[in-house]
């Protein structure tokens, strides 16, 4: 099995928290999902997703492992319980928070944006998973709101990343009025029909309070780099429609 490619990412000012994005080299799945395919929902031989996971698990060396049947809405859930890497996952919902040092955050992806929150403390990080569908109902934006309420934090002191997605030469909406209505056509090109996600999204982390400073972003997009990362839009351009999924993961580091 050859070992899984990632990119790491550190918040600088944050060294207790690590992050990660993989990308669908490596691994042991075959064709259309090879070959570091992480999802159990996409038609993967089910052994190849485990072992792919489990890779991970121990290649970050983590404790427990946290994913959701993700649904692109705004359900967030709270310190859940972590697994294992070959258990499925339980909760449907797109955010997930813990303060438990060890456990990985896992938020699926295939084009949408992994987005990883952390508080400058390290003591507390976030995962959320967001589509268009999340963009348009702020997700981001309420993910930090929500985050900070749960744990009494504020919001300027939240650090973000945005990890590889669909980028803005890639993200084509021909029916732009349709699918995000009033309040969006800052972001929309109407000659190229394109719409800036990534822009958006830091704009709604920024009204939620997060510094500009304080929030990165991987540009890199999947669609236009589907040699490296698996691309649902990419996919369903080809005769065969299934493709894998990467991830984004978030963490605190165990204590020495």
């Amino acid at each position: 099995m050859a070992a899984i490619a990632f990119f790491p990412f550190r918040f600088i000012d944050i060294p207790q928290v690590a992050c990660a994005f993989t990308s669908r080299r490596g691994g042991v799945s075959e064709p259309p999902h090879d070959s570091a395919n992480i999802s159990f929902d996409v038609n993967d031989d089910p052994k190849a997703v485990a072992q792919n996971r489990r890779a991970v698990f121990e290649r970050m060396d983590l404790t427990g492992w946290c994913d959701l049947n993700q649904i692109h809405g705004d359900v967030i859930h709270f310190d859940p319980k972590p697994v294992g890497p070959e258990e499925r996952a339980t909760l449907d919902g797109d955010g997930m928070t813990t303060a438990t040092p060890g456990v990985g955050l896992v938020v699926k992806t295939a084009d949408c944006q992994p987005i990883l929150l952390a508080h400058k403390s390290g003591k507390y990080v976030a995962g959320l998973h967001a589509g268009w569908r999340g963009n348009k109902i702020d997700f981001p934006g309420n993910g930090v709101r929500r985050f900070c309420a749960h744990y009494d934090l504020k919001s300027e002191d939240v650090y973000a990343v945005r990890g590889p997605s669909l980028g803005p030469d890639a993200a084509e909406f021909v029916n732009f009025d349709k699918d995000f209505g009033p309040g969006f056509d800052k972001y929309f090109n109407p000659r190229t029909r394109r719409v800036d996600l990534w822009r958006m999204t830091r704009d709604q982390l920024m009204n939620a309070g997060v510094p500009e400073k304080q929030i990165f972003g991987l540009d890199l997009c999947t669609m236009g780099l589907d040699d490296t990362f698996f691309s649902y839009r990419k996919a369903c351009a080809s005769p065969v429609r299934d493709t894998g999924r990467q991830c984004g993961i978030i963490w605190i580091r165990k204590q020495a």
